[in-house]
């Protein structure tokens, strides 16, 4: 009895003689439209960045090279004195101690007007999604319509407010005034993200018997971290930024930093010290530039999260 003879075994491979290749055709680096996409994003980093240079070099020069003229040369001997006296010593009329009080009068007004702002509409936000009040469409209609209402209309009523209630020139008057304000577009973020989040794990905490607040505490507010960084960055790049609120509602003892820059700018004291103003610039948005490089993945997570949903 003979046994047949098994043919070999045949190689299996990723490509086939009679299809051919398969798969995407490799691109080319160097095609037309990859040379357009990152040529433009070349030429807008460009326009961009380079007035930042130039304030950058600018502060580390003395004015005896700066009065040269160059001024995209990088500074040919490095000094900080501009910053030093930015931040200390630079004169805005009768006071001469640069940035430093204005600083902290920033920092007193940003903090709690953060904290405030946030809580408050985060509350806000989640009954607006979870709890269906009667009248909640009402109130969210009005949040609304008072995010897009200009600041200008509302400024001298404010006044007299807080002139009434004995506030008007305080830090405390200015607080309550960026609370207020930052509150309907928040309320609207926290509604939209609390709104995306699903529905059963709120239809479960009731059933569990959780009540308004063991349900936000223990469940809402853990699983909102991506959006409080997003309320975060927003109210501080607000108000920290802010110049109109704060001329218009303090004094000159409790100046933000944002006044104080523009009375450093625009004093008309002595020689206009060009490096000194660029210093006194960059140091007034550090605050904001830090924030934004130490969170930015979570304000892009909050904002893919739902932070812009209907």
């Amino acid at each position: 009895m003979s046994t047949a003879t098994l043919p070999p075994p045949t190689l299996i491979t990723g490509t086939d003689a009679a299809s051919g290749p398969r798969g995407p055709k490799p691109r080319r680096m160097l095609s037309r439209r990859n040379i357009f996409v990152y040529g433009t994003l070349l030429v807008m980093a460009i326009y961009y960045l380079l007035p930042l240079y130039v304030m950058i070099v600018t502060s580390l020069k003395g004015m005896p090279e700066i009065r040269l003229g160059n001024i995209f040369s990088p500074p040919l001997e490095i000094t900080f004195e501009p910053w030093v006296k930015a931040w200390s010593s630079a004169c805005t009329g009768l006071n001469c101690d640069g940035l430093s009080r204005g600083f902290w009068n920033s920092v007193r007004i940003t903090v709690p007007s953060v904290v405030l702002s946030i809580a408050i509409a985060s509350v806000n936000g989640y009954a607006l999604a979870n709890w269906r009040f009667k009248g909640a469409e009402l109130f969210f209609t009005i949040l609304i319509v008072g995010a897009f209402i200009p600041y200008q209309v509302m400024l001298y009523p404010i006044v007299i407010i807080l002139r009434e209630i004995g506030l008007y020139g305080s830090l405390t008057g200015l607080v309550i005034v960026h609370s207020i304000f930052g509150m309907p577009i928040l309320t609207l973020l926290f509604r939209n993200y609390f709104t995306s989040m699903p529905e059963e794990l709120f239809k479960a905490a009731r059933v569990d018997g959780a009540g308004f607040w063991g349900i936000y505490l223990r469940i809402m507010l853990p699983m909102s971290l991506p959006i409080f960084v997003v309320a975060v960055i927003i109210q501080i790049t607000g108000i920290w930024n802010d110049f109109l609120f704060g001329v218009v509602y303090t004094r000159p003892d409790t100046y933000p930093m944002t006044v104080q820059l523009n009375n450093i700018v625009n004093s008309v004291q002595g020689v206009k010290e060009y490096n000194v103003n660029m210093a006194a610039t960059l140091i007034t948005g550090l605050v904001p530039l830090v924030v934004y490089f130490v969170s930015g993945k979570l304000f892009v997570r909050g904002i893919a999260a739902g932070a812009v949903k209907g």
